[in-house]
């Protein structure tokens, strides 16, 4: 399903800029992780390139969300803070927005489908946020299951300002540091791989990108089934999907927005998509491998790199590791069944 045309590869200025990128940076550089780049002999050897893994996993609240939440909630006028906020998430968001609001006393509603993972669910409900469900799978009645229509809706009662997950300048500057922090520690970088569910964390970093490694190819990767932001760039076109079955939990935006989309067709050089399966091989790779626990959306750069959908022989690539939140018993039980018959996992 295609909407209008929002493309702005060259009509004005972006609606974020990498000013934007530094000024989030000193404003959260006092709460957030200055998480590590790890690298890997192994997936050197295995790629032919030097590959620098950016390790939000390790962020607070287990995932790069919590740099945009926190940008954008710093900033709320003295009355916003007072009334609270309310946003929509499957869980990693809904988790940085429940920290933020903790860390700055302000209380935090979250719109979350009814079957978002459950640690994502006991995380955010454990920071201190109020958590409304919904079933995302009932046909009944498509308006009222759409998280965002929902949040918009109760926002509006209770006089909440809204803090979107992708689509605000505050919260894609945040992310933006993400981007910043790395390539500060390893100069300038060849190729950049994020994954992609709204753009959020690809526009931010794609800003990062121009201005500290202008010759820098970023590639934004998304799972096969929620392929929108695929078929977006490469038509210029504003593309939907509903409620997309991949276990990319945080990949299943329904599109890209009004201003991740401008910011991607202007400063990324190409998408690409991955199956669930070599998603699954993936992660569990690097939790071998690595050592470390990824999840299967923060997986995705990494997919894309090992399956050999990005050409890096011989190259210097960043590749960011978006989170690290995942149901350990949901993770057990798929890489049990994926070990052949006989085979102790």
């Amino acid at each position: 399903m295609a909407r209008e045309d929002l493309s702005a590869r060259e009509a004005g200025p972006l609606p974020v800029s990498y000013a934007d990128v530094e000024g989030a940076h000193a404003r959260i550089s006092a709460h957030v992780i200055r998480t590590p780049v790890l690298r890997s002999t192994t997936v050197d050897a295995r790629t032919g390139a030097q590959v620098f893994f950016k390790c939000e996993n390790f962020q607070r609240m287990g995932a790069f969300k919590f740099r945009g939440a926190l940008n954008a909630m710093a900033q709320l006028s003295a009355e916003e803070a007072r009334r609270g906020v309310m946003t929509y998430s499957s869980g990693n968001h809904a988790q940085a927005v429940a920290l933020a609001g903790r860390l700055l006393g302000i209380h935090a509603t979250i719109v979350m489908p009814a079957d978002a993972p459950r640690v994502k669910l006991e995380a955010t409900r454990g920071y201190g946020a109020e958590v409304v469900s919904y079933d995302p799978h009932d046909p009944s009645d498509p308006t009222a299951n759409s998280r965002e229509a929902i949040a918009r809706r109760l926002a509006a009662e209770r006089g909440l300002t809204v803090v979107p997950p992708f689509d605000d300048a505050r919260v894609i500057a945040g992310q933006g540091t993400a981007a910043k922090e790395l390539f500060e520690e390893t100069g300038p970088l060849d190729l950049l791989l994020v994954p992609c569910g709204g753009g959020g964390l690809l526009s931010g970093c794609a800003l990062a990108a121009q201005a500290l490694a202008p010759h820098c190819r970023v590639i934004g990767v998304e799972p096969d089934a929620g392929d929108d932001a695929v078929r977006s760039f490469r038509t210029g076109t504003l593309q939907t999907v509903r409620n997309p079955d991949t276990i990319a939990d945080g990949a299943r935006t329904e599109s890209l927005g009004r201003l991740t989309f401008p910011l991607i067709r202007a400063l990324v050089s190409d998408m690409t998509s991955v199956d669930d399966a070599a998603l699954l091989d993936a992660m569990f790779f690097l939790w071998q491998r690595m050592k470390i626990v990824v999840e299967p959306t923060g997986a995705l750069g990494a997919c894309a790199l090992l399956g050999g959908r990005i050409e890096a022989r011989g190259r210097r690539v960043g590749v960011l590791l978006s989170g690290g939140n995942v149901d350990l018993a949901w993770a057990a039980r798929r890489l049990l069944a994926s070990q052949p018959a006989g085979k102790n996992a």
